[in-house]
């Protein structure tokens, strides 16, 4: 193996061996998500004429899976490495920024598309599920995972201590996330708070991705590969330069 598959396989393992934790917990979460507001607003909230609420929440709480559980991976390992003090040896190997923005964002994406599927497999059983244009979801699944394994080693390599990164997580990702239309279509927000969801990238990643399923969607999905594949090389750009110029990792 040369440098970069075995920096990209000790990231895998890292949260592989962890798995109840990094993968049966989001998984779990997800679960209780789909009981409680399924059950709570299954018959009070009508998103597409053709679909029901759980159906619709579903993609929704499995896009929301894959991008947190991305983040977390390579902004958790980053920021361990860091306070823990090892990576000094990964500094010492002659591995180029690339090597280490694949091994990084590409374990991120196999942590968030593994829980995206766990959830899936399990929650898909509580209602009827389609899949009318899987491309879509798999282009969007890859993209979203990829954007925020970037985001979250631009996160790993600014915070220094455990709690600014939970202060990145709580007070940027947690929010975005939920206000993305995760739990209810932007078409039922006043009009001023549907602009300012368009404004927000993670909008376009959960609408593309559960276009995917139904073939509805509250904007064009090209639209949305558009605006997700600018922010992605744009957030991916700004990481590779960090590492690049090791920011806040070499001294």
């Amino acid at each position: 193996m040369n440098g970069w598959q075995t920096l990209f396989y000790k990231e895998v393992l890292r949260f592989w061996k962890v798995g109840f934790q990094t993968v049966a917990a989001p998984v779990m979460t997800a679960i209780l998500y789909l009981l409680i507001f399924g059950h709570v607003l299954e018959d009070h909230v009508k998103v597409y004429d053709t679909v029901s609420y759980t159906a619709f929440l579903l993609p929704g709480l499995i896009m929301m899976s894959v991008l947190q559980n991305a983040f977390a991976n390579s902004s958790s390992s980053l920021i361990q490495s860091k306070v823990m003090g090892n990576l000094v040896f990964i500094l010492l190997t002659p591995l180029s920024h690339w090597a280490w923005f694949v091994a990084y964002v590409g374990s991120s994406i196999v942590r968030g598309l593994v829980v995206g599927l766990g959830v899936l497999l399990v929650t898909v059983w509580f209602t009827d599920l389609t899949f009318v244009a899987p491309g879509w979801i798999a282009v969007f699944a890859f993209l979203g995972a990829g954007l925020l394994g970037s985001l979250g080693v631009i996160a790993g390599l600014w915070a220094e201590k455990f709690d600014q990164m939970a202060a990145f997580q709580n007070f940027i990702i947690m929010p975005a996330t939920f206000l993305s239309g995760v739990f209810y279509s932007i078409h039922s927000l006043p009009g001023f708070w549907q602009q300012v969801s368009h404004l927000n990238p993670f909008f376009y990643m959960i609408d593309g991705f559960r276009y995917g399923f139904f073939g509805q969607g509250d904007v064009s999905p090209w639209f949305s590969l558009a605006i997700v594949a600018t922010a992605f090389l744009a957030v991916g750009g700004l990481a590779l330069h960090l590492l690049k110029t090791g920011y806040k990792i070499r001294h």
